[in-house]
């Protein structure tokens, strides 16, 4: 293990992270929110702690090996939700404990959109905003930034870049370069976002909220300035602009890479993995709107359907924005979206969950079998497209599931046994793995009343879940400690 190259890059991405802080302390001054020495503050702080990593082993020129990248992922994103939680506990205007600020951090750099904070259209611009970036910078994963300038610092990247990036397959590069790579995909998401914001300015937004919320929407993140989330705006319009960029930022950014490229959409719909989510997610509705209308839940049928897949493309996509709410929908259907929201998003996207293309490996490795007894003989392959699937990776993608189950039913009774309800501890625990934010019971609304010794599980269930198990569990091994 090169620890002295591992604290270089440590120090590094502290020292970029902590500039981050500026921006929100220009929008303090814009808005007079009195609000700004809580950003100076941790700037300052920031800065310096990387200063102070970085400095003493700056010229440290040992390559960064493979095994180097998941201690520097793992540590970056708990260091970074530490350090992000500075602002929130230096505010005087609101008191955040120590637990509760790193909560709300872990959840806004994992894209979860959990928060312990009540009475949003009452806190300070600046509060607000920082909230939505945190989102925004941990959607696409500030590591895969930073991949981008390592070159420059003679830093290798891709050890980096394979350990960050989400889903089954991450060998596959947009580029030859993985420098190039990493701007690509930062091109991509920043476009995007730019898009988002100025559809909603149109549709009605101010354009604070406009830039808030095109910020948590193509990350995936679901925070809002608003304790009634998209619902406060109660604009059909600006709903159908949230469903329509859910759907793209829930989409392999490859996709949207090669669509531009090409200037073509057929990517899109010769992409199996995306197809298979729109079908998934057209069942989903058909079902829920149905439930909906028949036991007439809303008073006419426009709006059940306009509510019903609202939530579905929120939910399944982990974004987690609600109008109006689902956990007192009757029956089984929030529970439905609850186990919907396991498969999240395709690879490569910035949603949550175990991807689609897990799935759908999952699916066909189900209908294999079945056939398999029926023609024992038969030579028998997995596709994804036209490219047949390895067993190496069925292999792995089968080890992840049982992780991925293993993990949500130990942290749901983690959660039971520091004091939660059934419905709240497994609810919270599946809201938290997958990056989606709200639950049910307790939970539903947020998550200021539990307790703390339950944030802290939550907390690690958001970092699991965003870094995709074994990324995480890795260092849990004394294999990987071994030289």
């Amino acid at each position: 293990m090169h620890y002295q190259t591992v604290l270089k890059i440590l120090g590094v991405l502290l020292i970029i992270f902590s500039v981050t802080h500026l921006t929100p302390l220009l929008v303090s001054y814009i808005y007079n929110d009195g609000n700004s020495l809580p950003f100076m503050v941790s700037f300052s702080v920031t800065l310096l702690t990387g200063l102070l990593i970085w400095a003493p082993v700056r010229n440290c020129k040992r390559d960064l090996r493979y095994r180097d990248g998941f201690l520097v992922v793992v540590l970056f994103w708990t260091v970074l939700a530490s350090f992000g939680a500075l602002p929130f506990v230096f505010s005087s205007q609101y008191s955040l404990s120590i637990t509760n600020a790193f909560f709300e951090s872990m959840s806004g750099l994992s894209t979860t959109g959990a928060t312990i904070l009540t009475n949003l259209d009452s806190l300070p611009e600046s509060t607000l905003y920082y909230r939505q970036q945190l989102q925004w910078l941990g959607g696409m994963g500030i590591v895969v930034l930073a991949v981008a300038i390592m070159p420059m610092l003679g830093i290798g990247g891709m050890q980096l870049y394979r350990a960050e990036t989400p889903g089954p397959m991450k060998d596959s590069k947009l580029t030859p370069r993985i420098t190039e790579s990493a701007k690509a995909l930062w091109y991509i998401y920043l476009g995007l976002t730019v898009m988002c914001c100025a559809a909603y300015w149109v549709a009605g937004m101010s354009l604070f909220d406009a830039i808030c919320h095109a910020f948590s929407t193509v990350a995936i993140g679901g925070f809002s300035t608003h304790d009634a989330s998209i619902g406060f705006f109660d604009n059909s319009a600006i709903e159908i602009i949230a469903m329509f960029f859910m759907l793209l930022a829930s989409a392999n950014f490859s996709l949207h890479f090669i669509a531009w490229r090409d200037r073509s959409f057929k990517p899109y719909r010769r992409d199996s993995e995306y197809r298979f989510f729109l079908l998934i997610l057209l069942l989903a509705a058909i079902v829920l709107v149905g439930a909906l209308i028949a036991q007439e839940i809303y008073a006419d049928q426009s709006q059940a359907l306009r509510k019903g897949l609202f939530h579905v493309i929120s939910v399944v996509t982990t974004t987690g924005y609600t109008s109006g709410g689902f956990a007192w929908w009757p029956g089984a259907l929030p529970v439905m979206l609850i186990l919907l929201s396991f498969m999240g998003g395709c690879a490569g996207s910035t949603a949550g969950g175990m991807k689609v293309m897990r799935v759908q490996m999952m699916y066909k490795q189900g209908r294999k079998e079945i056939v398999r007894l029926i023609h024992p003989n038969a030579v028998l392959s997995i596709k994804s497209g036209n490219q047949v699937i390895s067993d190496q990776i069925i292999s792995t993608v089968t080890a992840f599931f049982s992780m991925y189950i293993l993990c949500y039913a130990v942290t749901g009774f983690a959660l039971s046994a520091v004091g939660l309800d059934w419905v709240t501890a497994f609810s919270a625990s599946a809201a938290c793995l997958n990056n989606l934010g709200p639950g049910l019971g307790e939970v539903a609304l947020n998550y200021a009343e539990i307790n703390d010794a339950a944030k802290w599980i939550l907390s690690f269930a958001m970092l699991l879940g965003r870094l995709e198990l074994f990324t995480l569990l890795v260092l849990f091994t004394a294999t990987f400690w071994k030289d």
